[in-house]
């Protein structure tokens, strides 16, 4: 029945559904849900039709419960190929829509998938044991990334915590390299870049460290040594970031965001703004959306960038199209509901509020002021 809890998970994150809300729609209690998912338990024919109607599955978890009754004696063990496999589908799907629709939309399932995940250990073999250890880190690394979205650092770090343990225990160390680099970008937050610099350069040199973590922790050097002001040293971090990104093989990128969704441009723009030179930053703004006017392809990093762009205007005192700008995304930040979004659209305000601005702009302005500093109610239904 491993096929059954696969595609329940997969549905139910789909959903945007915890395991509590899918308990609550189907009548069965979240124990029972926990149980299917994990292949722990078969599913009665009743169990899987409440199911099949709260999510409007149309027959297909009905008829995943016929199809392996008539196949497999009821004795069979749970096979752990298509439950990694299949899990392995629903991070990205979840990433997806932690992508478009923020990090209160996935907490909830990323923890209750990771508990799955680790306690399924137990009745694997080692080979399998090891895969699925590497996917709960998986888990759990993303898992931090949505914490520290919706500002929580605790949080952020206890999972990442979590995911280099648990990569530990799948054999590898790479996650504790890049957990350095999570933890100089929460550094960055407070406003310790001291920290976040020295936590950097030791994720470049942890013996375990990828081309890609290397690429990851030098992108964050850059952009430490713009908020302190120094140009060259910037510069310098920027090329090796580029230099790193050229040597990954592709062959073993666990963590973090894929290097290409973060442009380079933007990443330099983003390092300008910081360093003042807004002209520069404007320009490299204005080329790069508008030569990628889907990219990258989803709704927090376009937005973030975006906001970028018109700190740069208005650093360049074009505060009609900056804040003709702000205007239109203040309803998709609000949505997003991201730390980091938030963080970029204090700076903007930050900078308008240097500037000779018309009252009309003035209360737009005000407006993202509150926006950035606006407490939203926990979900219930995620």
């Amino acid at each position: 029945m491993g096929d059954f809890g696969v595609e329940l998970a997969r549905l139910r994150a789909r959903r945007g559904w915890t395991v509590r809300e899918l308990a609550r729609r189907a009548n069965v209690s979240e124990g029972q849900i926990c149980n299917l998912e994990s292949g722990r338990r078969n599913p009665t024919s009743a169990a899987a039709a409440a199911c099949d109607a709260a999510l409007g599955a149309a027959g297909t978890l009905i008829g995943l419960v016929e199809t392996a009754r008539r196949s497999a004696p009821s004795d069979s063990p749970v096979e752990l190929d298509p439950l990694i496999a299949g899990y392995q589908r629903i991070l990205e799907e979840l990433k997806d829509i932690g992508r478009s629709a923020g990090p209160r939309f996935v907490d909830t399932s990323l923890r209750s998938i990771a508990r799955i995940l680790t306690e399924t250990t137990a009745r694997a073999d080692a080979d399998g044991r090891d895969e699925i250890w590497l996917l709960a880190s998986r888990f759990a690394e993303y898992t931090g990334w949505m914490k520290q979205e919706a500002g929580d650092s605790a949080g952020a770090l206890h999972w990442t915590e979590l995911a280099v343990r648990w990569g530990a225990n799948g054999g590898d160390e790479t996650m504790a390299a890049y957990a350095l680099v999570r933890k100089a970008f929460i550094a960055e937050h407070r406003g310790d870049a001291a920290t976040a610099i020295r936590l950097a350069c030791q994720a470049s040199g942890h013996h375990a460290s990828t081309p890609l973590i290397r690429a990851h922790a030098a992108r964050r050097e850059a952009q430490y040594h713009a908020f302190i002001g120094d140009y060259g040293a910037c510069q310098e971090a920027l090329e090796r970031s580029r230099d790193h990104a050229q040597q990954d093989n592709k062959h073993e990128a666990r963590w973090g965001p894929r290097i290409e969704n973060g442009n380079p441009r933007l990443i330099e723009a983003s390092c300008m703004i910081s360093l003042r030179r807004f002209e520069h930053a404007a320009d490299l703004f204005a080329i790069e959306l508008e030569r990628h006017p889907t990219y990258p392809h989803n709704s927090n990093s376009r937005t973030r960038f975006t906001v970028r762009q018109a700190t740069a205007m208005a650093g360049i005192n074009h505060l009609d199209q900056a804040c003709h700008v702000i205007e239109e995304l203040l309803p998709t930040i609000r949505r997003l509901d991201s730390a980091t979004i938030r963080a970029d659209l204090g700076r903007f305000v930050g900078q308008a509020r240097t500037k000779k601005i018309t009252p009309g702009q003035q209360n737009l302005v005000e407006t993202a002021a509150a926006v950035v500093h606006e407490q939203r109610p926990a979900r219930t239904s995620v």
